[in-house]
């Protein structure tokens, strides 16, 4: 084994681990808050894999959309929908976690299977590095043109819902008959919020 495996191999290793810890951080804990730092942990080690792979483009879309975007609007929704609220034991709770850990085992199994039965011989020479992007490039803009406008208009709509959410509140419609008039149309409402005193008596 020369250098460049081992040190690959030691790699791997590392963000394989790393990846499995943070996993299950982000189902075991308690704190929501943690679960989705923690969710960020696995797609940087996600992106590590792919680097491995001299996937380089797909570990920078892996960093830029889901840690940059998706694992963000994750983080900012938890901490403005973070409602308090007291715990109420289930009853049988016991049943859904054997449940969950059922599936869970199921799942694994699927895939486990799927892996070891699924010929991973590559034929041809696959092009790397910079001729990889260009060949990407070709593919998003001929055979996945329309799949991929698509997702753009549909990430611009999620967009636009998430600003008019963060920005409005619901209003009765005898608290807008209260309100001053707006000169400007595209102005939302938004509910009168507490202000917090510095000093706590």
């Amino acid at each position: 084994m020369s250098l460049a495996e081992g040190v690959q191999l030691v790699s791997f290793l590392v963000l394989a681990a790393m990846m499995l810890g943070a996993a299950l951080g982000v189902v075991l804990l308690s704190n929501i808050v943690y679960s989705a730092f923690l969710l960020g942990l696995v797609f940087v080690c996600i992106a590590g894999m792919y680097i491995l792979l001299n996937a380089g483009f797909v570990a920078a879309a892996q960093v830029l959309i889901y840690v940059g975007a998706v694992n963000v609007l994750i983080l900012f929704g938890i901490m403005l929908v973070n409602k308090r609220q007291d715990f109420t034991p289930v009853k049988n709770a016991w049943l859904g976690k054997a449940a969950t850990a059922a599936v869970c085992v199921g799942l694994f199994a699927l895939l486990s299977t799927m892996i070891l039965a699924t010929p991973w011989a590559i034929s041809g020479a696959m092009p790397i590095g910079d001729e990889a992007i260009v060949e990407i490039g070709k593919h998003f803009f001929s055979d996945y043109l329309l799949p991929f406008e698509l997702a753009s208009v549909l990430l611009l709509m999620a967009l636009i819902g998430a600003i008019v959410l963060a920005r409005r509140d619901f209003l009765p419609d005898e608290l807008l008959d209260r309100l001053p008039e707006q000169s400007d149309a595209l102005t939302l409402p938004e509910r009168p919020r507490e202000l917090i005193s510095g000093s706590k008596k």
